[in-house]
């Protein structure tokens, strides 16, 4: 009896086709922390004491300010002094509630680019903060007009098309300065007591260093961020030196630290 070997069938069939992975849009990573930022509590709060510390600096200047001083700048100070103070937090909180309840955990594993996570989170509270100073300019101009008609003076819009932009620019580099220290400490304690210690307890200290020592005066406009901010709120940043003063008080106060901060985040462990 004879064997017969049968040759196996050679098979032609094309591999799979390989999977492409497309990377979640920015848009869908904004819109994600926008959320965020409006579901948490802290964040929900400090939004919602936004709009009330708003109407409640507004009738502070009804109240005690004098007929004189019944004015558009007046109310948009006024308004603008909470959210000086409030807007940073927010920022903080955007960065550090990934720490804080541990929800990095998820969103690193879904997102492993963390510099993209971090980056939209800035956009989102970039749009935070835009849409509160232009909350606040609308409230200051309401006011302005009941205001005046309330004291019976004429309305005076006294904020020019130059000093709004300069007026929004200084509570975004506030903003920003919170947001710098989210990313660097990541504790949400930490962060809030640093931006106190930076915004209050620093420039007293830079200004008596200016009062002893003849040579840091000149030296204190290009390292004091609180200087150059102030100048910003007063719409008093117009040559071309004064600009380059704020682009200094930046790169050393946000540019260089995020920097640094983003180096350090991508090998950092959620905890």
């Amino acid at each position: 009896m004879t064997a017969t070997i049968v040759p196996q069938a050679t098979t032609t069939e094309a591999p799979p086709a390989r999977r492409i992975v497309r990377p979640i849009p920015t848009t869908r990573l904004v819109t994600v922390e926008l959320r965020k930022m409006f579901n948490t509590r802290s964040g929900f709060w400090m939004l919602i004491s936004i709009g009330v510390l708003l109407v409640i600096a507004a009738g502070s200047v009804l109240i005690f300010a004098p007929d004189s001083d019944v004015t558009y700048k007046s109310f948009a100070t006024a308004s603008g002094f909470p959210m000086s103070v409030i807007l940073p937090m927010i920022a903080i909180l955007a960065v550090t509630s990934e720490w804080s309840q541990r929800s990095g955990l998820t969103t690193f594993t879904l997102v492993p680019s963390r510099e993209r996570v971090v980056g939209a989170k800035a956009i989102a509270t970039l749009l935070v903060g835009l849409g509160s100073v232009a909350v606040a300019f609308a409230v200051g101009a309401l006011a302005n007009v009941a205001g005046s008609a309330l004291a019976g003076v004429d309305t005076v819009w006294d904020i020019s098309l130059s000093m709004a932009p300069q007026m929004v620019l200084g509570n975004l580099v506030g903003m920003a300065i919170g947001f710098t220290l989210g990313v660097v400490l990541r504790n949400s304690a930490a962060a809030i007591v640093g931006y106190f210690v930076v915004s209050l307890v620093m420039p007293g200290i830079l200004v008596l260093l200016a009062q002893v020592r003849e040579w840091f005066l000149d030296l204190q406009p290009w390292i004091d961020w609180n200087y150059t901010q102030v100048a910003l709120f007063e719409g008093a940043t117009n040559t071309g030196e004064e600009w380059a003063m704020l682009a200094s008080t930046t790169t050393i106060w946000i540019v260089i630290p995020l920097v640094v901060a983003l180096l350090s985040l991508r090998r950092s462990e959620v905890k």
